[in-house]
């Protein structure tokens, strides 16, 4: 599942992290970025993001973009895809080179003594792609093989699954990897022009945190990003994922079943996103201290984990959790989730559930800005959410204004145990495909008392 994806964000390195200063910088060229100074090493972390990603393959070309982006540094202007590799390493560059479904993204660490060269060697690889046919082959087949062992995979296939429920439309319904079929048909001229969708100079965020000054930054985006075109093609649309409650089995030979599930979510400029950031914490986001691992793991020994996330992505949200279990237990796993999912919702949590989760939600939130990379990629996440750069001295406040009344609204209005959809892979016992997620057995009563399983990331940067 795409699911797998996608946002972590925010600052964090400890008090002298909490009072980094954030400069906005517009390059004679007219590009905006952000800027984080700290000259205490000859090095600068620069992060590029283009708006749109894997969401902008074009209709029967699915996984294009994905198999692009792979192959910006397999050779790029008049260097093959091992002069490219030499290059970089003798300039002591690192690129790393990723696509989500919302966005194509660059990192970068650049040596101060050889940054000019580093970042016209990157420039090149942006704007003149080889796509040699030994590469292309060559990645292809990495995709292919990865593809391969996704269906091979009881999580993968239960995530691709529930993608393809909820978005049934919509790019977000099938990987970004694209199918053996989708791969296998890709041309150059598909990749020139997933190329040409993607990387779009109208759509770029830019952070850099290191040894770099505003003036510097200015004259080196502008020659990075020149020839790039202004503008490409439309974005999808906004679409409310289609969740119809009730449970979907895939036969599969494994004896531990895997289960994933989901209903829609909350927007990340929702007002209410905080109350809701709060509560899935208390739910399933907070590992060993949520609701739902108390229950079914502590509780019941029904399972070693239990999760769930919000999923904000640009054009749809969604809340979704993952749960592995034998195939005798994992009904009674499936029947206390919606119970405890029903039960929230209709009650709330408890005070001491509130004040635990504000404890903790604070109090890791300088441990975020672990480094100039990882203060890039948040730098950047702020700035596709749309974010100021007061917000990290801010987030803190919006956690711990969020009061009981707004958990239980938020809980009862968003909440919705008859739409919870669950797909599940395995042989469980007494399930099967089109029954109500509580049809399966009568579970035990649910505490008021108040990771965890693997969960697809969300977008690009922590939404909290």
């Amino acid at each position: 599942m795409r699911l797998l994806l996608a946002l972590t964000l925010i600052l964090g390195a400890a008090a002298a992290r909490a009072e980094i200063a954030i400069q906005e910088v517009v390059s004679p060229g007219g590009i905006r970025a952000w800027l984080v100074e700290e000259h205490s090493l000859p090095f600068t972390a620069l992060e590029i993001s283009f708006r749109g990603g894997a969401n902008l393959d074009r209709e029967g070309k699915r996984g294009s973009v994905y198999l692009m982006t792979g192959l910006l540094e397999e050779g790029a202007g008049d260097r093959d895809a091992r002069a490219f590799q030499a290059a970089r390493e003798g300039l002591g560059a690192v690129f790393r080179f990723s696509a989500t479904d919302d966005s194509v993204s660059i990192s970068a660490s650049l040596l101060t003594e050889t940054r000019d060269e580093a970042a016209a060697l990157l420039h090149q690889a942006l704007v003149a792609p080889r796509f040699d046919p030994d590469a292309v082959e060559r990645v292809r087949g990495q995709v292919l093989a990865g593809l391969a062992h996704d269906a091979q995979d009881p999580r993968m296939i239960a995530w691709n699954a529930l993608d393809a429920l909820a978005f049934p439309d919509h790019p977000y319904g099938s990987p970004i990897e694209g199918t053996p079929e989708s791969v296998a048909a890709l041309t150059r001229e598909d990749l020139l022009q997933a190329h040409r969708d993607a990387l779009v100079g109208g759509r770029v965020h830019v952070a850099a945190v290191g040894d770099i000054t505003a003036e510097e930054l200015g004259r080196l985006l502008d020659d990075l990003l020149a020839g790039l075109p202004a503008d490409g093609p439309p974005l999808p649309e906004r679409v409310e994922p289609a969740f119809a409650g009730g449970v979907t089995v895939i036969d599969y030979p494994t004896p531990q079943a895997v289960a994933v599930f989901g209903q829609r979510g909350i927007a990340r400029d929702d007002p209410d996103w905080f109350a809701a950031f709060v509560l899935d914490h208390i739910l399933g986001g907070g590992g060993f201290e949520s609701r739902l691992m108390t229950e079914i793991r502590e509780r019941r020994g029904l399972t070693y984990g239990i999760g769930t996330g919000l999923v904000p992505l640009e054009f749809g949200a969604t809340w979704v959790g993952s749960v592995a279990s034998s195939n005798a237990t994992m009904a009674e796993a499936i029947a206390v989730t919606r119970d405890i999912w029903a039960d929230v919702a209709a009650h709330g949590v408890t005070e001491e559930e509130l004040r635990a989760a504000k404890t903790y939600l604070t109090g890791e939130y300088a441990l975020r800005f672990d480094g100039n990379a990882q203060i890039a990629r948040i730098l950047v996440a702020m700035q596709i959410l749309g974010l100021p750069t007061s917000y990290v001295t801010e987030r803190n406040a919006l956690v711990e204004a969020v009061t009981m009344e707004d958990i239980r609204r938020v809980a009862a209005e968003l909440m919705d145990p008859d739409r919870l959809t669950f797909v599940i892979v395995g042989r469980p016992e007494g399930l099967e495909s089109g029954q109500g997620a509580g049809d399966a057995e009568e579970s035990a009563p649910v505490s008021g008392d108040r990771p965890p399983a693997e969960l697809p990331a969300a977008a690009p940067g922590d939404q909290g």
